[in-house]
């Protein structure tokens, strides 16, 4: 199998891994370091939740490493690449985009990108570790979806 679809592959397998990361870890034993991420009064620019970066930064860093060693290249180059590659999406989609640390595409009208505030906004609506929803990041559900183009062509129609 070639490198670069191992790399999607993985990619696209993160967002799996994400979700269930964030809905039985980060919303389960390890809430102290994802909760002040849900407290919307907080004034600092890093979070403890920031720290979940390791969870995922470390294995890809040690899976490029193996990737490589022995001057051979193999799969695990590529599968770390994918989980770096996944991250690097996290921090653009999740950090800068959703919560605006850095203000950028604020009024975005495009359809995808107004379904994944929503959900995101539809997250963070609870507060505590219990009766969350939408715990992904990237692949969004459809109602959020339809809400956003139905709204798109409302735009336009006027």
């Amino acid at each position: 199998m070639s490198g670069i679809l191992i790399l999607l592959i993985t990619f696209v397998i993160m967002e799996g891994v994400t979700w269930c990361t964030h809905k039985y870890v980060m919303h389960g034993f390890l809430w102290v370091l994802h909760a002040d991420h849900h407290d919307k009064d907080h004034d600092h620019f890093l979070e403890r939740n920031d720290s979940f970066f390791l969870v995922f930064g470390i294995p890809s860093f040690l899976l490029c490493l193996l990737g490589v060693q022995g001057g051979e290249i193999n799969a695990l180059l590529f599968i770390g690449l994918g989980v770096a590659l996944y991250g690097l999406a996290y921090v653009l989609v999740h950090d800068i985009f959703i919560h605006q640390r850095i203000k950028i595409l604020r009024r975005t009208t495009l359809p995808y990108f107004m379904a994944l505030r929503k959900a995101h906004k539809v997250h963070h609506k609870h507060l505590g570790k219990e009766e969350g929803e939408c715990f992904g990041m990237l692949f969004v559900p459809m109602k959020y979806f339809r809400e956003a183009f139905a709204y798109s062509l409302k735009r336009k129609s006027k």
